[in-house]
């Protein structure tokens, strides 16, 4: 036989896809650590979304993609009126809950926001429900959703721990359309071959780059590449439960698999199988360990690399609001990750890049005491251009155990430190915050916050007779467990 001839022997599927099926098919949530954070992640991740719905760069994406389209049993869109088919509303609320970049967030090797896959779980849950209340059967609950996040948090936020898809240039929502996948699948009814086909396509497909996020390309698609990647798991479970065959050895077919062709070249540090090809570092098992330990943007809309930088400031703020144009030097200490992420000089073009820059995030509460979504927008920009005064004193350094620290998994702090120098020669504190408000080292402190957050966003979209019946269901774990997902969503719309 020629040496250049393909042996056909078609494998088992990797085994990193039957784990993450087995996970989904079998595991049995009992944490009720992980559903009680799932319940506030729910709370936060719909109320930033319905903060969204007042920015039109937002809104004009949302809705059917043939206008008048009537769809049977359609998902609903909170805080709109649009029902449509799952694969699009998973778009439209995976576009909505992201587009401010004001939830929850797992940071490791790799970076994301588990929240994403939410555009998916509701959409299908939702016209799961109302199609089987039609044929007089039982509906999904809520429990099945927050069971379902609980789920793909931990598929996006394990296989992040210790492998970096950015580095390769990949972006972070191949895992949401993974998780999306998997999880969506699971509520389809999908079995284990199924479910194996829908996770093999999810890889198979062409995996989003990260030149959207970075400059100088930096622009909105980052706020709505998430409801893609959600909706595209929903599309992917689909076309698996109508029988579609699967890829089984997607990860390591050699030259021809995931891992040869986007992932081995310049990831030096992952691990080698035995035959030399690299692939996934998966460092424990699936369990609740990701919800439990995720991260709450609380009190900024702002890339969490820089949520403390921000807190920081604003601490600084009273001592340098009446001083700003005596200001030489301004100090920022941080870690790795935000150096390599959102570092920027020069000019800002959009919404998107001021809220992926620590400089900017940083001068606004020295400027104002706050930073609010509004503030990123060119309007405001413009009208104030002590920001970039700001921003061209700064320095960004690195401490080298704000990096370590960053990813030691009985730590995962968040660190910067701002210090703030004067021309005569006098300075600030250096005032340093490790781990942000919505850490789990703080959940006692943020969850207050968190829940004032989410009745402000729901007044942003409803009367507050409704704002008060969804908040009240909504902090009882029980009662909302127990809900119907097609009535819950029907207090969510227009």
């Amino acid at each position: 036989m020629s040496a250049n001839v393909d042996l056909n022997n078609r494998p088992d599927y990797d085994q990193v896809l039957q784990d993450i099926a087995d996970y989904v098919l079998t595991y049995r949530i009992t944490s009720p650590e992980a559903l009680n954070t799932a319940r506030n992640c729910l709370m936060d991740t719909l109320g930033c979304g319905l903060l969204a719905l007042r920015f039109p760069e937002c809104t004009k994406h949302l809705g059917p993609i043939v206008e008048g389209t009537v769809v049977p049993f359609g998902a609903r869109v909170p805080g709109t009126s649009h029902r449509l088919d799952p694969v699009k509303a998973a778009w439209d609320i995976g576009c909505i809950v992201r587009w401010l970049d004001y939830n929850d967030t797992w940071l490791a090797a790799e970076w994301g926001h588990p929240s994403d896959n939410l555009g998916g779980i509701l959409a299908v849950a939702d016209h799961l429900s109302q199609k089987r209340v039609a044929n007089g059967e039982a509906p999904l609950t809520v429990r099945a959703v927050l069971e379902a996040m609980i789920m793909a948090h931990e598929i996006q936020g394990v296989i992040a721990l210790e492998n970096s898809f950015n580095r390769v240039g990949l972006d972070h929502v191949l895992l949401v359309k993974v998780a999306s996948t998997a999880v969506c699948a699971k509520l389809m009814g999908a079995n284990r071959e199924q479910l194996l086909s829908a996770l093999s396509h999810a890889f198979v497909d062409g995996q989003a780059l990260r030149t959207y996020r970075h400059a100088p390309n930096a622009g909105s698609r980052k706020s709505w590449a998430a409801g893609d990647a959600s909706s595209r798991g929903v599309r992917l479970a689909d076309i698996a439960l109508r029988g579609e065959m699967g890829v089984p050895g997607v990860l390591t077919a050699p030259q021809w698999g995931f891992y040869d062709v986007l992932f081995s070249h310049t990831n030096k540090d992952l691990a080698l199988k035995p035959e030399g090809q690299r692939q996934f570092s998966l460092s424990q098992p699936y369990g609740t360990y990701v919800m439990e330990n995720v991260l709450f943007k609380i009190s900024f809309p702002a890339e969490f690399h820089a949520q403390t930088a921000c807190e920081a400031a604003v601490t600084l703020h009273p001592q340098v609001r009446n001083r700003l144009h005596e200001i030489e030097k301004i100090v920022i200490t941080t870690h790795e990750s935000a150096i390599r992420i959102i570092s920027k000089q020069g000019k800002l073009a959009n919404a998107a890049d001021r809220d992926h820059c620590i400089q900017y995030m940083t001068a606004v509460p020295l400027a104002f005491g706050n930073l609010v979504a509004e503030q990123y927008e060119d309007d405001f920009h413009a009208a104030h251009p002590i920001i970039d005064e700001l921003r061209e004193k700064m320095v960004v350094v690195e401490d080298p155990r704000y990096t370590r620290e960053y990813l030691e998994a009985d730590k995962r702090s968040i660190a910067n430190a701002i210090q703030v120098f004067f021309s005569d020669g006098t300075c600030t504190e250096q005032v340093v915050v490790e781990y942000p408000i919505g850490h789990r080292r703080r959940r006692a402190e943020g969850i207050p916050l968190l829940e004032d957050k989410f009745k402000a966003n729901l007044a942003t979209r409803f009367v507050g007779q409704r704002c008060a019946e969804i908040f009240a269901l909504c902090k009882d774990q029980a009662a909302l467990e127990a809900m119907p997902v097609n009535r819950f969503v029907d207090l969510l719309v227009i």
